[in-house]
């Protein structure tokens, strides 16, 4: 039978939410969060097991708003991400450091529990039904042999991913002719202006295309890259000032690097549904208005929470 695991990134701190632990926020009707309608579009797709990646201060308060009721309807497994969960040569040497290491790391923590192909998401993202059934289909498809690991990435268009409220970090992404990635860059503080959209520098406002393919860390992986992760992530360290108490493993980041090492390929799906998420407090009225919008729609049914 082909299996294939879903992987929910929730150990962020929320830092641009204001406080509040935002993967926790309801959004739906009955107290839903996104990750109940995630989930359940998932498990629609064939996915039969999810791992959550969290921090072990918030692993009361998560079982209590999803994790024990996930548990009942789907196999669930939890990976704990902290900062000082890197090589004990690197532990003094970064002790002051207050956050987790990114995404590179959140997935490198799920080493132990994931056995089958996987897709990785984040926790406070709603991505739609096509996503997960595009994605469960490679995840789960037989594949040519080749030396270089065979992954694949769900795209968006820039215009739909952008928040009114604020700056947002996209990978934006070049896909060829063949629907393959050939670049993705970690691109920070993209805003929207009156023009369409602009990267924030030092420098001033920088246009950027609006129609731009992006990643969304919606990445579809194998075990094997787990190996790939944790060599370079020692690298990673090894490369950081001390001073620097800032800097990320992240998952754009290191595939992109891979590709120009021809390392991997990553085929590029696409999905027309809009994608719409929580980066700022203020974008919850609008998550609100899109699920009872999605819902009077009968595209995701009115009792998610924990009926699926």
């Amino acid at each position: 039978m082909n299996r294939a695991t879903l992987v929910i990134m929730a150990a962020g701190i929320g830092s641009r939410f204001g406080g509040g632990i935002k993967q926790l926020e309801p959004v739906g009707p009955n107290g839903e969060i996104i990750m109940d309608y995630s989930i359940a579009d998932a498990m629609e797709a064939g996915f039969d097991k999810v791992v959550f990646v969290i921090r072990k201060d918030l692993e009361k308060d998560f079982k209590e708003v999803i994790g024990n009721r996930i548990e009942k309807v789907v196999n669930v497994a939890y990976a704990y991400q902290e900062r000082e969960d890197i090589p004990k040569q690197y532990r003094e040497r970064f002790a002051e450091r207050t956050k987790p290491w990114g995404t590179g790391q959140a997935i490198l923590c799920c080493k132990d529990v994931v056995k089958e192909p996987f897709l990785v998401i984040n926790a406070d993202d709603y991505y739609g039904k096509e996503a997960y059934a595009e994605a469960f289909g490679y995840l789960t498809a037989e594949k040519e042999q080749s030396e270089k690991q065979k992954l694949c990435m769900v795209g968006f268009v820039l215009k739909n991913t952008l928040s009114e409220n604020g700056g947002v970090t996209r990978g934006i992404c070049k896909v060829d002719e063949q629907g393959m990635l050939t670049d993705i860059v970690e691109t920070h503080q993209i805003e929207m202006v009156p023009e369409g959209a602009a990267v924030r520098t030092e420098e001033g406002m920088q246009p950027i295309d609006i129609e731009s393919p992006v990643s969304m860390n919606m990445w579809g992986l194998t075990p094997e890259f787990f190996h790939i992760l944790e060599e370079g992530f020692e690298e990673f360290l090894s490369q950081i000032p001390e001073s620097d108490l800032k800097a990320e493993y992240l998952l754009p980041t290191i595939i992109g690097e891979l590709l120009k090492e021809q390392k991997v390929e990553v085929k590029v799906l696409k999905s027309h549904d809009k994608w719409f998420g929580v980066t700022y407090k203020e974008d919850k009225e609008a998550v609100v208005e899109a699920i009872r919008s999605l819902v009077a729609n009968g595209y995701i049914r009115k009792n998610y929470s924990g009926k699926y």
